[in-house]
């Protein structure tokens, strides 16, 4: 675990880094460090017995930052496919994790909200989205549509708040592709709300597998 705490430290420290750099708007500085963020995290879970499937999502998504970071349509298309891969990984774990907890009529409102913001997000860009990127930008917010809901809804808050800032970050970026007017430094939100999704990503899904196991040993405790 001292392990594993200490790279999550430096990738805490890269994060910083590269939020600082995206500030300033020192564009190399921020290169550098953000090829950082995915491995770094990626280290981390694994040493606390991360299951495979989670550190090949942090991996794509490793894949996808170094992609992202040229301007090419090319190189866009498959920082998205990286990305997608990514979410195909979530979505297997996190149904992994068995049935999920809440009541049914709580599952449906969150599946209305979801399915709403994904409707209303694809509808407004699609004018606006080059007319290659439409069906592939519709298509991979689907999927990531289907990885905020489902790890909400089988991992918990965490999760679930994860999968919310991913799907923010990336309609950051959506509206950027789409010419849409952008916050100031909008690459610094976009970073931020990119790392701080796939950290409680990391987080919920070690939480989750550390639940039943404690619940175990407690029964174990209990028992005559």
């Amino acid at each position: 675990m001292r392990a594993s705490r200490a790279l999550l430290a430096a990738f805490a420290l890269a994060v910083v880094l590269d939020l600082a750099c995206l500030a300033v708007g020192f564009r190399t500085g921020h290169a550098a460090a953000k090829v950082l963020l995915m491995p770094l995290l990626a280290a981390s879970a694994a040493r606390a017995g991360a299951p495979r499937l989670l550190v090949a999502a942090l991996l794509c998504g490793w894949a996808g930052d170094v992609l992202l970071l040229s301007g090419a349509d090319p190189a866009f298309m498959a920082g998205m496919a990286s990305f997608a891969a990514g979410h195909v990984c979530y979505l297997v774990l996190f149904r992994r994790q068995g049935p999920p907890h809440a009541r049914a009529r709580h599952l449906a409102l969150v599946a209305l909200g979801y399915a709403a913001a994904l409707v209303t997000l694809v509808v407004l860009l699609w004018p606006d989205l080059p007319a290659g990127l439409r069906v592939p930008v519709a298509g991979y917010s689907t999927l990531l549509t289907a990885m905020a809901y489902t790890a909400g809804t089988r991992l918990g808050p965490a999760a679930g708040l994860g999968g919310a800032l991913f799907m923010l970050s990336d309609t950051l970026i959506a509206t950027g592709v789409a010419d849409w007017p952008q916050l100031p430094r909008s690459g610094f939100w976009i970073m931020l709300t990119y790392a701080a999704a796939q950290f409680l990503l990391v987080r919920g899904t070690l939480a989750a597998r550390s639940a039943p196991a404690s619940a175990y040993r407690e029964v174990r405790s209990t028992t005559p």
